[in-house]
């Protein structure tokens, strides 16, 4: 069988490395490998289709799904997930609490980031903020002018402006004219910048919390596949699955490893212990059924915000070959 020569676009994580150094192979995948950011993968994907394997916004792809599918097809190798409690920035002389939110104006890079659709998520069901409650400006964090990479028609009761020409949200944050802050990046500010600060005062305690009452443990990236290959081969998202578990089973291995830390940070193996006690050995899933939960949390959030034109079901959103895998 001739392998096929395909374009592979991932971050650089722990649980991609086996893949990106080829220690672990997608069956019949010849890959090229590129170690991108998300930022730069998401705008080439959805913008030209430049990958044939990518990671991919969930709430991008939604959108598309919604709209009847895009250019990609989906495989629920989940390979970045995060509790976005800390993605939530205030000018902390006015704002004490989530409440303290409403009627103010809130800087966000895209109004439909996943990591933004979760944050929102947190503050309507845990604290009654709805997104109609805010004033939302969208800017670049560091650059001035940052689009929408896809387009969005929003309730009529949203109001979301642009932020002033050369304007950055972080800027914006840090002379106060904005009171808050919403993106998967911290602002960039310079060092010790006054009365700016998380809205959750300890967002490790208040995740952890979230998970307790929920059990849902966000998801921001999914991998997706070019349609045109998937079609033309319909092994191939299964492949992709099998490889991506193996890799991030690769990676956990090698952490739990004790007698050197794989990572440059100390007690490591104490907090990976705390989050199985939390979690479950299986903290960071893969595959439907593990999260169908939270997935469907997602998608209802996605369409209550009006940012998907329909409620989209888990099942839509990836590829019917990675929808249950094979047991011994």
């Amino acid at each position: 069988m001739t392998k096929l020569n395909l374009s592979v676009a991932v971050g650089p994580y722990d649980r991609t490395r086996a893949l990106i150094d080829g220690s672990v192979q997608i069956d019949g995948v010849n890959p090229t490998c590129m170690t991108l950011s998300p930022e730069e993968i998401f705008f080439r994907a959805l913008r030209h289709a430049e990958f044939d394997i990518c990671e991919l916004s969930l709430s991008s792809f939604t959108v598309k799904t919604a709209q009847g599918g895009g250019d990609y097809v989906g495989v629920p190798a989940f390979v970045s997930r995060a509790f976005r409690h800390t993605s939530i920035y205030v000018r902390t002389d006015r704002i004490k609490k989530p409440e303290d939110l409403k009627g103010k104006r809130v800087g966000v890079p895209e109004y439909q980031l996943t990591a933004n659709v979760w944050a929102r998520a947190i503050l309507e069901d845990d604290y009654g903020v709805k997104p109609s409650d805010i004033q939302w400006v969208r800017g670049g964090i560091e650059d001035a002018g940052r689009p929408e990479k896809i387009s969005i028609k929003l309730p009529p009761d949203v109001k979301l402006e642009n932020a002033p020409e050369g304007k950055t949200i972080s800027a914006m944050l840090a002379e106060g004219t904005i009171d808050g802050f919403i993106a998967p990046r911290p602002p960039s500010l310079p060092k010790n910048t006054p009365n700016v600060g998380w809205l959750f005062a300890d967002p490790v305690a208040a995740a952890q919390d979230y998970f307790k009452r929920t059990g849902i443990f966000p998801i921001m990236h999914i991998v997706g596949i070019r349609r045109t290959i998937a079609e033309q081969h319909p092994w191939l998202p299964g492949a992709v699955l099998k490889a991506f578990e193996q890799s991030k089973a690769d990676a956990l291995e090698l952490l739990s490893d004790t007698s050197a830390t794989k990572v440059t940070m100390p007690f490591i193996e104490e907090r990976l212990a705390e989050a199985r006690e939390l979690m479950g050995e299986d903290f960071w899933s893969y595959g439907i059924e593990p999260n169908r939960k939270t997935l469907e949390s997602f998608l209802r959030q996605h369409h209550r915000e009006g940012l998907s034109s329909r409620l989209v079901t888990p099942e839509e959103m990836f590829h019917p070959g990675t929808h249950e895998s094979f047991k011994i």
